[in-house]
């Protein structure tokens, strides 16, 4: 029979070899943290095929990685058989490598895009975004208030932002209710039709799609409050030192207190565990590209407006090369630098 106080002194070791595996079981189970740098190597390449080798002209606009406080984009190279040049557009801080071709056409038109990136962490300053001070109106807010194509602000918008949280707190407050219930009403689906294309009204109805869905709801509430919100798209960057990237990524942004605060909701539902993480902060893990949505770019294309540009705008004779004809491919390697 073992004593009592040798016992107890049993149960309580036992206790603490418990804990200890629990934590490291829990330890071994959490998702690494976001990364705070990335440098990498990035391919961008897309074929344009199928062209009619009657047609007279071919243009097409490729949107280029954006410079900015987070992201240091060097030794850019454009490879291809037309005539390119890199053109800053008039807004959001956005650039595309622009290039033409007469004919005679050839069948494909390949053109490759390589640069160097380095990514830093970017995260807002919270104590600042706090502050209620009043909201911007009028100036180079006013882009960022109105309706985008897909994303009104009035009508069923006006219904849905009644139900996210206090419309009379700050600016601050009320984008934390619409973060958090853009992240409880929407699901990371990608099944049927219809998402992908940064819909608000979708997302209201369906209550699922991707990151284009869930930042289009999350902004449009935002700018139905009077809240200046704006999004942005680009290209997530995998775990692995090195590999092919299946698709593009975005996120949204909202103005407060005299700071823009990022918020990535998409990722938020997929890692529930980084919700807080992501209403302020963005990992490195992405490479920025077009800000903006209903883009008129230059040189203006003949078509409508674009609604998202993160694949290349193509037209031949002033008209759209269909989607199923441009074929691309994305990658990065990592590559040692600071």
């Amino acid at each position: 029979m073992i004593p009592r106080k040798t016992e107890k002194l049993a149960v309580i070791a036992f206790g603490f070899i418990a804990v200890a595996l629990l934590s490291g079981a829990a330890r071994a189970e959490s998702p690494a943290p976001p990364h705070q740098a990335r440098v990498v190597e990035f391919t961008y390449h897309t074929d344009l095929t199928g062209i009619d080798p009657k047609a007279h002209k071919v243009e097409a606009w490729i949107p280029l990685p954006r410079q900015g406080s987070f992201q240091t984009v060097s030794e850019l190279a454009i490879e291809g058989p037309a005539h390119t040049e890199v053109i800053d557009q008039p807004a959001g801080g956005n650039r595309v490598a622009h290039f033409s071709a007469s004919g005679p056409l050839p069948a494909a038109i390949p053109v490759t895009i390589r640069f160097k990136v380095r990514r830093v962490e970017e995260s807002s300053d919270l104590i600042k975004a706090q502050r209620n001070l009043p909201e911007p109106r009028d100036g180079k807010f006013a882009r960022y208030l109105g309706p985008d194509q897909l994303v009104p602000i009035d009508g069923q918008i006006t219904k849905v932002s009644a139900k996210a949280g206090d419309l009379n707190g700050s600016a601050y407050q009320q984008a934390q209710a619409i973060y958090a219930y853009v992240i409880a009403n929407m699901a990371y689906d990608k099944s049927g039709t219809g998402w992908g294309r940064g819909d608000a009204i979708y997302a209201c109805n369906v209550k699922k799609g991707n990151c284009t869905d869930f930042h289009s709801l999350f902004i449009a509430i935002a700018r139905s409050r009077g809240i200046p919100a704006r999004f942005t798209i680009g290209f997530p960057l995998g775990a692995a030192a090195s590999g092919p990237i299946p698709g593009y990524h975005c996120w949204a942004e909202f103005y407060s207190g005299d700071e823009w605060v990022p918020v990535d909701a998409s990722e938020a539902w997929k890692h529930p565990q980084l919700r807080n993480y992501y209403f302020g902060h963005l990992d490195a893990d992405r490479v920025a590209f077009t800000m903006g949505r209903d883009l008129e770019l230059q040189p203006r294309q003949s078509g409508e407006p674009v609604n998202i540009l993160i694949y290349p705008n193509v037209e031949v004779d002033g008209k759209p090369l269909p989607k199923e004809q441009i074929k691309n491919q994305f990658d990065y390697t990592a590559v040692a630098g600071r």
